[in-house]
């Protein structure tokens, strides 16, 4: 290291010797006042001199000092920049040719994976047109059956009611009394019974159900900002033990009933409930909620019939015949719907989740997005308007939009 700083210093020179003149005294500049930061003379440092008492030092010796340090800045910034260029040399062109590879490879396994999930797709795809068909022929089937058995049916009963008809028209009493055939008639056209409802001449939509595609589904609208609807609370139906957000987004329970709510036929007045501005009439709809500050709450939808006022079942979700939602309480997840409790083991609390209502399909469904897990999905006619609706009774819900 000393032979390398002796070469720079060699390099670099001595450096050009001073030649200024003290412009007080007149004489060389062979000190430095480290005090002021100046070249200053011998009178300067002397007795009298204004640097007498300052930090001062032979010039020659600060130059050396300076000159050395010099050296070993240069020194440590060729190191530096050796260092540099090993790192740009080895190890970015390594790391540069591991990205390629890496992504290479990952790409491979994105191709890979989607492709067995676009034949996964289309094997499910055939498999359930397959089932359609044959739930579609079944059914003609039965029809087919049906209209044979029916027309023999008819065909008999205008036989014995044209035999019926000839004994009444060709018959005496005396005959009349005597004709068996009669009892005979009357007995076999009570044999044939009224046609009947049979499930088995409808069509059984349950043969399109499927968890594959049904997660898929969800997934796909979900997964889309898109797909989700820009759902509201409507102010005029918030319970007076809920505050909603400045936004319409947020609900915050308050165990304190809050006098600052005027009372109105559309607000709920003691369940801590709350409606969506808008309904739905048909299509597909898709909304989420954030639900992770709160250990009780209820999400769902809810007829446009459901009551408002007092503390019977008819006005609280889940306990009528208006309202299907999905609730939490501490620990304990259900579907509710008049008064029937389907119990969900749910392994861990969802911190979001997602509703989709599919009035063409007939299906409301809950799902988890973070996990992409179908919760609970629940087929009926549902009658219309439909609303999203919500109940909280811990801490605060929010619509994601």
């Amino acid at each position: 290291m000393a032979a390398e700083g002796s070469g720079l210093q060699r390099e670099l020179g001595p450096g050009p010797k001073p030649d200024a003149l003290c412009p007080e005294h007149g004489q060389g500049l062979g000190w430095f006042c480290g005090s002021e930061r100046r070249p200053v003379c011998a009178a300067c440092v002397g007795p009298g001199g204004r640097c007498r008492g300052h930090r001062v030092r032979r010039a020659k010796e600060h130059a050396e000092e300076l000159r050395n340090k010099i050296v070993d800045q240069c020194e440590r910034l060729q190191l530096q920049s050796a260092g540099i260029t090993k790192y740009v040399a080895e190890v970015l062109s390594g790391k540069n040719q591991r990205a390629v590879s890496t992504a290479s490879a990952a790409r491979e396994v994105v191709i890979q994976r989607l492709s067995l999930v676009r034949s996964l797709c289309e094997s499910e795809e055939q498999r359930l047109l397959e089932q359609v068909h044959g739930e579609e022929e079944r059914t003609h089937q039965s029809i087919l059956t049906q209209r044979a058995h029916w027309a023999e049916a008819l065909q008999k009963l205008n036989t014995i009611r044209s035999s019926l008809v000839d004994m009444l028209t060709h018959l005496d009493d005396h005959q009349l009394i005597k004709e068996q055939e009669i009892f005979e008639r009357t007995e076999e056209a009570e044999g044939i019974l009224d046609p009947q409802e049979s499930e088995k001449l409808n069509f059984n939509e349950k043969c399109t159900w499927s968890p594959l595609l049904t997660q898929l589904w969800a997934t796909a609208v979900l997964g889309s900002l898109s797909g989700t609807e820009d759902v509201r609370i409507d102010e005029r139906t918030v319970s007076p033990f809920l505050q909603l957000s400045d936004d319409r987004r947020t609900l915050t329970f308050s165990a304190k009933k809050s006098k600052a709510c005027a009372d109105g036929p559309e607000r709920f007045d003691h369940w801590p409930n709350a409606l969506a501005a808008a309904s739905f009439q048909t299509g597909l709809h898709a909304w989420m909620v954030n639900v992770q500050n709160s250990c009780a709450y209820k999400v769902g939808v809810a007829s446009g019939q459901l009551p408002r006022k007092g503390s019977g079942s008819d006005c609280r979700l889940g306990h009528n015949t208006f309202s299907w939602v999905f609730s939490r309480y501490d620990q304990e997840f259900r579907f509710l719907h008049n008064g029937q409790h389907q119990p969900l083991g749910l392994l861990r609390s969802p911190a979001q989740l997602g509703v989709l209502l599919d009035l063409e399909a007939r299906e409301l469904l809950f799902y988890e997005p973070a996990s992409g897990t179908v919760l609970y999905t629940y087929h009926t006619a549902f009658p219309t308007p439909l609303f999203p609706v919500f109940a909280v009774a811990d801490q605060t819900i929010s619509i994601i939009h």
